[in-house]
């Protein structure tokens, strides 16, 4: 019989140098943009040779793509809680907001935004960020779901649809705030629709009048 080989543990020299690219390109593309994410420019943010980025990733597209991954998933784990714990259109539209304040303050949206961009430019890039925005679309439509099971109309919401026009609208609200460097509006604006999700509470609590 062959003999099983036991897996090796990762070099930390390597795992320190991806690492290190990795938060580079993200650090790149918030700060130069997609287009300034080179292979140099991330290289010496990270202090390693160019070289490097082409033989831990094979290309600086790839890099930014883990980029991509290391943002998106630090993120669902420390929002995915808050979207979960939601029970009420309050609560949900809460959770919401978190994300948006959070985002715009860290600047970690511009990755995606800066990837969404320039995307077109790369064959099959596009499709391939599109798909790192499938976890963000099932964990609002899960929260959807749980809120809308307990409201009266709940049944009535396409929650597939409802996900995906509120993954949307945030993207659109923060690529907003960042071009016209002005986040007071989409305060007032979640304020207004907390308004609108507070009325629509206090009516599924109020009780039926009888018949």
């Amino acid at each position: 019989m062959p003999v099983a080989r036991a897996r090796r543990s990762p070099d930390p020299r390597t795992v320190a140098t991806r690492n290190a690219l990795i938060s580079a390109a993200i650090a790149a593309l918030r700060d130069v943009g997609f287009v300034g994410a080179t292979a140099r420019e991330i290289a010496d943010r990270a202090n390693r040779p160019p070289s490097q980025v082409f033989y831990h990733f094979g290309s600086v597209p790839e890099l930014l793509l883990a980029a991509l991954d290391e943002v998106s998933e630090r993120h669902l784990a420390a929002y995915g809680t808050a979207l979960c714990d939601a029970t009420t259109f309050e609560g949900l539209l809460a959770a919401g907001r978190r994300v948006v304040a959070e985002d715009l303050a860290a600047g970690h949206v511009v990755v995606l935004l800066e990837l969404v961009a320039g995307s077109r430019a790369v064959p099959g890039l596009s499709g391939r960020v599109a798909e790192r925005l499938a976890p963000w679309e099932e964990l609002t439509r899960e929260a959807v779901e749980r809120v809308a099971a307990s409201h009266p109309l709940g049944a009535l919401l396409p929650t597939a649809d409802v996900a995906h026009a509120l993954v949307a609208g945030v993207l659109g609200l923060e690529l907003l705030a960042l071009v016209e460097g002005d986040r007071s509006r989409i305060h007032a604006l979640a304020d207004r629709v907390g308004a609108v999700a507070t009325v629509l509470g206090a009516g599924h609590a109020m009780p039926q009048a009888p018949s």
